[in-house]
């Protein structure tokens, strides 16, 4: 059983279309999950009330009124029903080979994460259709492209993995890689499950502007503003921005290997060197 969490963006245009996506197929795992959705932005609570999620509308903020990742975790910590836990971005659709790799994992700490697919959705996917699963991988196969090594968007792992996490901001760039290195620094198994799970993240723009916000300053982009900026510095700079690459273990159809391929040692090795050297 599991306890999938996330916090959205506003309701707003293809914002809120896609993350209406993404919360009815969460509804569809089975056997079914304990959803908490936080934050107090537009159209979250309805639609906490129409996906019968736990809502959870006070949390902690920076003063540009991001809120904050450390409040997240530890808030879902407490509210989870579920021991093992799954933070997710508000725009990934899955389906139920998220729950079936989960429940191959026998290890007591652990961090499952994966590769996404990208994929351009701009209307509400008809989950009603008993062939929705089939119609979205063809969509994939035939429009979809498998993102870079360096995105993640969801991490599974037990509660009380983590400890005390800095206080970064949401959606700006760096907390999510630097969650791999805080596992792996806490010899925790790092598990790459991308050829197992079908992960697939609605496109969709990166701006200020998009989500109805004000910049901080000049930059419209969330990646390169001063958010970003303070993330990566919490982070201890660039030598703790691990990637998939980073990862320990791989999870196949049939089984759980070491992660000893040249694709996977080539990331190890160049983390190791970026972390000697002291790179920032």
């Amino acid at each position: 059983m599991l306890t999938v969490f996330s916090i959205p963006k506003p309701f707003r245009g293809h914002i809120g279309i896609i993350q209406r996506n993404a919360l009815r197929s969460w509804t569809l795992l089975r056997p079914s999950c304990q959803i908490i959705l936080f934050g107090n932005d537009q159209g979250c609570a309805s639609a906490a009330a129409e996906f019968g999620a736990l809502y959870v509308p006070d949390v902690d903020r920076n003063e540009y009124g991001t809120p904050l990742v450390s409040d997240i975790f530890a808030k879902a910590d407490q509210c989870a029903v579920h021991n093992v836990l799954c933070y997710i971005n508000a725009d990934i659709i899955v389906m139920n080979d998220l729950l079936e790799a989960v429940s191959r994992i026998r290890t007591r700490r652990f961090l499952i994460i994966g590769r996404r697919h990208d994929l351009d959705i701009t209307r509400l996917w008809d989950f009603d259709d008993p062939a929705w699963e089939a119609k979205l991988r063809t969509a994939l196969s035939t429009s979809g492209s498998l993102h870079a090594h360096t995105g993640v968007d969801y991490y599974v792992f037990p509660t009380g993995l983590w400890g005390e996490l800095p206080p970064f901001a949401v959606g700006r760039t760096t907390y999510d890689n630097w969650l791999i290195w805080r596992a792996r620094s806490l010899g925790v198994p790092v598990i790459d499950a991308t050829r197992v799970v079908t992960c697939v993240h609605q496109n969709h723009e990166r701006t200020y502007e998009s989500l109805g916000l004000q910049s901080p300053d000049s930059t419209q982009t969330l990646d390169t503003s001063p958010e970003a900026e303070r993330n990566l510095r919490l982070a201890g700079g660039r030598r703790h921005v691990l990637t998939l690459r980073d990862s320990t273990w791989l999870l196949t159809r049939q089984f759980l290997l070491p992660a000893l391929t040249p694709w996977y040692l080539w990331g190890r090795l160049r983390s190791a060197i970026r972390s000697f050297a002291g790179v920032g």
